[in-house]
């Protein structure tokens, strides 16, 4: 199975590859986890992960074209796809981080300002970006911790694509969609430690499952 850690060149991907192998490491065909952001690379893949951070505007501007067409290709074909923090924003049609920039438009709906509202007990805004770990509550009734870092979230127009939500402070946001073989967390796997590898081993599963 061949694991292609997209990469854009906006994006530290390193953490994501060591979380990759070592959460594939035992698996029974053997992944192999490459990077690269050559269009064909990317259309050959067996399971594709997109990590991204920083802005939406920078990461549209550098999947339009061939990474961007490779991505959706893969994806309409059925292929695993994990998108990772803007790797999952990315996936929808619009961010208002950057007004007039498209992204890949596998989902209508778009990506919003967090809006956490005041702190109760010091009359202060919460902070963004909102950082550090916070609870995952899937749809299933099951809590989890995983590590954040965004001022952003998605905002699905089709409201069954959403698996688990997240509170910060007034605010709760969707931080996991899947549909078919696509996953997007808003969280960081990678730096969430037994929970991240735990979910990375879980998609690699079922990628497994697929090929």
């Amino acid at each position: 199975m061949r694991v292609v850690v997209c990469d854009p060149g906006v994006a530290n991907v390193r953490s994501v590859v060591r979380a990759a192998v070592r959460a594939s490491a035992g698996a029974s065909s053997s992944p192999h986890v490459s990077v690269s952001r050559d269009p064909a690379e990317v259309r050959a893949a067996d399971v594709v992960i997109v990590p991204g951070q920083g802005s939406f505007g920078a990461f549209a501007r550098a999947i339009d074209g061939g990474l961007g067409d490779a991505l959706r290709e893969l994806i309409a074909r059925g292929r695993p796809y994990l998108g990772i923090c803007l790797g999952m924003q990315v996936l929808f049609e619009s961010s208002e981080e950057a007004p007039g920039e498209r992204g890949l438009g596998v989902y209508p709906g778009v990506v919003r300002r967090l809006r956490p509202g005041v702190d109760p007990s010091t009359g202060a805004a919460h902070a963004l970006p909102h950082i550090g770990w916070n609870t995952v509550d899937e749809a299933t009734g099951s809590s989890r911790y995983f590590y954040f870092a965004h001022s952003y979230a998605v905002a699905p127009a089709d409201a069954s694509l959403v698996t688990a939500t997240t509170s910060y402070g007034d605010d709760r946001f969707a931080s996991m969609i899947a549909e078919g073989a696509v996953l997007g967390v808003q969280f960081h796997p990678e730096k969430s430690q037994d929970e991240g590898l735990a979910l990375l081993r879980s998609f690699f599963s079922r990628a497994l499952g697929r090929s």
